[in-house]
């Protein structure tokens, strides 16, 4: 059985994580620079290689009434991407209020500032792996 990579894209950063090997829960976080967007992709297959991923998940920001904006096109285009780079399958779950969900998990652990903002995004993407493996499992 191979792993699962959740991706929480972003402009500045994007938070990776990945299932442990039953795919059942998230097994590791991680965050990546995401200014350099073939960068980004070759350091996510790299390690979507090192973890022995067999498939990917990235988050879809859509709008609260359920439209998809600018924002959700360019998470498609980036997925497809990823899908070429990778070889990979590249599903893509609905995230909408994941970050908000991070951010409110990172209050209740104290976590401010700098340290903040350097975890959230894996945060969000694990929220989007755990969603992903949920909706698996039913």
């Amino acid at each position: 059985m191979k792993r699962i990579m959740g991706i929480d894209f972003g402009d500045a950063r994007t938070g990776v994580a990945v299932s442990d090997l039953l795919c059942s829960i998230v097994g590791s976080t991680c965050v990546v620079p995401s200014r350099n967007r073939e960068k980004t992709i070759a350091d996510i297959v790299k390690l979507a290689r090192e973890n022995d991923v067999g498939s990917i998940v990235v988050g879809l920001p859509k709008n609260m009434d359920g439209t998809e904006g600018p924002r959700a096109e360019l998470c498609r285009e980036f997925a497809e991407e990823l899908r070429k780079a990778s070889g990979l399958e590249v599903a893509m779950w609905d995230e909408r209020r994941t970050t908000v969900e991070a951010h409110n998990i990172l209050s209740q652990h104290n976590y401010h500032g700098k340290k903040r903002k350097n975890t959230v995004d894996a945060v969000a993407a694990s929220l989007i792996l755990e969603g992903y493996l949920a909706y698996l499992r039913r």
